[in-house]
């Protein structure tokens, strides 16, 4: 037998491989089951044991998965759930819902694991799982006579409805595979087929008999035939198209599974895309002004630096610092203080293009980054930040009017670098300081 084991507990699997393999039995080992499911592992295997846990796809859910057609195309396939620990109610009810075999313990001997799986090893004549759904109709009596002894022993349960209510039997017994004879025109036939294609999950549909006109063979096909048997009826050829069509809807399951697992983990990405956003924001950002803060002040410039020594790409930097400060927190209050700096915020944004970038550095000390600029315009750009801080004063609840001033240093880079350009800029502030406040000094 090929024992399949989807597992991440290797020492089950070195069990299993010293309990099996010497008796001429293969382990096969996969990692998790959706690795399972690309592998199409089930094809060769006899006996598969399935974590009951897993990202993004559990064992439950992975035997739920298989019994739609599985014990009938993979030899009544076994599937046990791997537990860590002792099963729960909720465990033995999840089971009974995806019709598995059992519960195999991840930390099971070598004696425990003979003593279970000895029945199955030993083909447990009990086992013969649930027999498969077929429908027919419009069917001429002599094979319609014939299709129980055809089917029967191979595990399918037909059942033969009258044409006038097939469709509203369905709505009770939807089989999953459906024979529909053919009438001389092909009309009813057509008009069924049309009528199962509508249903959510459609079953395949196999033709029976034949039609003289070419043009309604093609409406057939194109109708959602899934094949198409003459007559008199061959019943190794009507098993064969039964057993294609479980096969197709076995591939239709895992596709749909595919599907879904490919959904979830692009909303899980997107999540954590949101997530990592949010975080590098927090990283990023001054809390109280929303600006860029001094971790993204330095990645900028510095990439800003980059740029102009490899492309000459122009930028202008300017460092303003609030004037007098600590005078408004002594005699307002820090609160007032901060009503200040957010008010002074939202001044450097109206006046900036939406390609340059603002920053909070310090407590009251600021800094832009001028793109695609040349230092004569980025002089001009502080002078207009300097006149709209003095001319638009904070206006408190009380109506009491608080006139601000800001100090600025600007400058663009030139042959040194990253350092020497910050430093420069700076030097430029405390030069705006030194003669009065309220200046805008040019670096050398």
């Amino acid at each position: 037998m090929n024992i399949v084991a989807i597992t991440e507990h290797a020492t089950l699997v070195e069990r299993l491989r010293m309990a099996y393999e010497g008796a001429g039995h293969r382990v096969s080992h996969l990692p998790d089951a959706l690795s399972a499911l690309a592998t199409e592992a089930w094809n060769e295997a006899q006996l598969m044991l399935v974590d009951g846990s897993g990202d993004p796809l559990d064992g439950f859910r992975f035997c739920h998965l298989m019994r739609g057609e599985s014990r009938a195309l993979f030899h009544n396939l076994p599937i046990y759930i791997i537990l860590k620990e002792p099963p729960t109610l909720a465990d033995l009810e999840r089971l009974r819902e995806a019709d598995g075999d059992g519960f195999v313990a991840a930390a099971s001997t070598i004696h425990q694991l003979l003593h279970q799986l000895e029945p199955v090893m030993e083909g447990d004549p009990d086992r013969a799982g649930r027999a498969v759904p077929v429908s027919a109709t419009g069917l001429p009596s002599g094979i319609a006579k014939k299709l129980p002894d055809l089917l029967q022993p191979f595990r399918f349960e037909l059942s033969i409805h009258p044409t006038a209510r097939f469709l509203a039997d369905r709505n009770t017994y939807k089989a999953p595979l459906v024979l529909l004879g053919l009438d001389p025109s092909g009309e009813r036939a057509l008009r069924l087929l049309q009528a199962l294609r509508e249903e959510e999950d459609p079953p395949f549909t196999i033709l029976i008999g034949r039609v003289e006109d070419e043009a309604m063979e093609r409406k057939l096909l194109l109708a959602g035939a899934g094949d198409w048997l003459p007559v008199p009826l061959s019943g190794p050829r009507l098993l064969h198209a039964c057993r294609r069509g479980l096969e197709w809807m076995h591939a239709k399951r895992v596709k749909l599974e595919f599907d879904r697992q490919i959904n979830d983990l692009r909303e899980r990405r997107t999540m954590l895309e949101i997530e990592a956003a949010s975080l590098r924001s927090e990283v990023l950002t001054d809390p109280l002004t929303q600006l860029l803060n001094r971790r993204a002040f330095d990645q900028n410039l510095e990439h800003a630096i980059h740029q102009w020594e490899r492309h000459k790409r122009p930028f202008v930097l300017i460092l303003g610092d609030l004037d007098h400060f600590k005078l408004i927190n002594d005699r307002f209050g820090h609160g007032t203080g901060d009503e200040v700096l957010k008010s002074l915020t939202a001044l450097i944004r109206q006046s900036l293009r939406k390609s340059d970038l603002a920053f909070r550095i310090g407590g009251e000390e600021f800094a832009v980054l001028l793109t695609e600029t040349n230092l004569k315009v980025g002089e001009s750009v502080a002078e207009k930040l300097r006149r709209r801080i003095e001319a638009e004063p904070l206006i408190m609840d009380g109506g009491q009017s608080i006139t601000s001033s800001m100090s600025f240093g600007v400058g663009a880079p030139g042959p040194s670098g990253y350092k020497s350009l910050f430093v420069a800029v700076d030097k430029a502030l405390y030069q705006a300081k030194n003669r009065g406040r309220n200046c805008v000094v040019v670096a050398e």
